[in-house]
C-alpha cells in the first residue's frame, strides 16, 4: 500500500473555497491502495499567538469537520499532531541536518515575518516541522497545494540528504497538486480568491453558516451593471463565480445554468444560488452537530494517535540508530 499524509491548521472556519481540497482527501480514502493518515496540525498553529480556548475549540471543529464531509474513520487514520511526539523529536532531528541558509529561502516565511512586528523561531523553523510530519510516516504522496510545493520541496531535500548521509533511511515524498478546477472567489472582490483573513464577513460561506449568514452573503454578492448571466471571468467576474458557486454545488452544468437563466436578471440566480448552498451543507452540519462534542469524536482522535505514535515512533527509532543515539 502507499501512504499518504497531509495536515490541515485549526485556523478558524472551513469555507467554500477550503472544501475542495478538503474532498481531494476523501477521494484519496476510497483508494483501497493508499493507506492514509489525516492530521489537525496544531502545532504548526502556535507559530503565532493564539488564544488556547480559541485553538481548543477550532481543533475539535476541524477534526469533526474532516469527519462530517466524508472521511471515514475505518478507512483513514485521523489525529491531533500534539498527541503524537515523534513530530516534534523528529523535527528536532531533522533540524540538526538542516541549515539556515535553505530556510531563508522560504518565501512564505518572508511574506508572513514582514507583517508582523515581532518574529518566533518557531515561524522560522515551521518547514521542518512540516518535514518532520511528512517522513515520520514512510510517506509516498502529499496532497498538498502550490503555496506548499516549496516546503514539499525542502522535505524532499533533506530525506535525500539523510539517506546520503546516514544510509537509506526515509522514503522520499512525491506531491499531489490538485487539478486546474473550479475556482471559489471572494463574494465581496470575484478577482481574488475566497480567503478566511478578509475582514468582510460577508466575503465567504462557512460550512457551518446560518442560513441567514448564508442568505446575505450571497444576496450582497458583487455582480455587474449588466443583467446577462454568462461565464466570462474577465468582464463578469461576479456573475462567474455565482455560476461556478451554483455548477459546483448544485451538480448542474454552466451550460445549463445560462440557459436556465437566460433573460432574467441577477436576483433570481442569486434567491436560487441561496437554496442550493443551504441544502448541500445540510447534512455536512447536521453530521458535525451530532459528533462535535461527542464521546465519538474523542474516541476516534484516540485511536488514530494510537495509530500514528506506532508508525511515527518506528520511524525516529530508526533514525536515532542510524545518527548513534544509545537506544534500549
Amino acid at each position: 500500500m502507499k501512504r499518504v499524509f497531509s495536515g490541515v491548521q485549526p485556523s478558524g472556519m472551513i469555507h467554500l473555497g477550503n472544501y475542495s481540497a478538503m474532498q481531494n482527501f476523501v477521494k484519496l480514502q476510497e483508494d483501497s491502495n493508499n493507506d492514509c493518515f489525516y492530521c489537525i496540525v496544531d502545532l504548526h498553529s502556535v507559530t503565532v499567538p493564539q488564544d488556547p480556548k480559541v485553538l481548543y475549540e477550532n481543533s475539535l471543529e476541524l477534526a469533526a469537520l474532516y469527519i462530517a464531509i466524508g472521511l471515514d474513520p475505518k478507512k483513514v487514520t485521523l489525529f491531533l499532531q500534539s498527541q503524537v511526539p515523534a513530530h516534534t523529536e523528529l523535527a528536532w532531528l531533522l533540524q540538526c541536518n538542516s541549515y539556515m541558509g535553505e530556510l531563508n529561502r522560504m518565501t512564505q516565511f518572508k511574506d508572513k515575518s514582514q507583517k508582523m512586528t515581532s518574529v518566533t523561531t518557531g515561524l522560522y523553523t515551521y518547514p521542518i516541522l512540516m518535514a518532520a510530519d511528512i517522513l515520520a510516516y514512510d510517506t509516498n504522496y502529499v496532497p498538498v497545494g502550490d503555496d506548499q510545493k516549496q516546503h514539499l520541496e525542502l522535505t524532499r531535500d533533506i530525506a535525500l540528504r539523510f539517506n546520503n548521509k546516514f544510509g537509506n533511511t526515509f522514503t522520499v515524498p512525491e506531491g499531489i497538486y490538485p487539478k486546474v478546477g473550479a475556482r471559489i472567489m471572494s463574494l465581496d472582490d470575484p478577482t481574488t480568491k475566497m480567503s478566511k483573513s478578509n475582514p468582510n464577513e460577508f466575503s465567504k460561506i462557512g460550512l457551518l453558516e446560518t442560513d441567514a449568514k448564508i442568505k446575505k452573503s450571497i444576496m450582497r454578492a458583487t455582480t455587474d451593471s449588466d443583467s446577462e448571466i454568462r461565464l466570462d471571468w474577465e468582464n463578469k467576474p461576479g456573475v462567474s463565480n455565482l455560476l461556478t458557486l451554483y455548477s459546483v454545488f448544485g451538480n448542474i452544468s454552466i451550460k445549463e445554468l445560462e440557459e436556465k437563466y437566460k433573460g432574467q436578471g441577477y436576483g433570481n440566480l442569486k434567491k436560487d444560488l441561496v437554496q442550493v448552498i443551504i441544502n448541500y451543507i445540510k447534512p455536512i452540519k447536521e453530521r458535525y452537530n451530532e459528533l462535535r462534542g461527542s464521546d465519538e469524536l474523542k474516541e476516534i482522535l484516540k485511536e488514530g494517535a494510537m495509530r500514528a505514535n506506532e508508525i511515527s515512533s518506528d520511524v525516529v527509532k530508526r533514525v536515532k540508530d542510524k545518527m548513534g543515539f544509545v537506544q534500549f
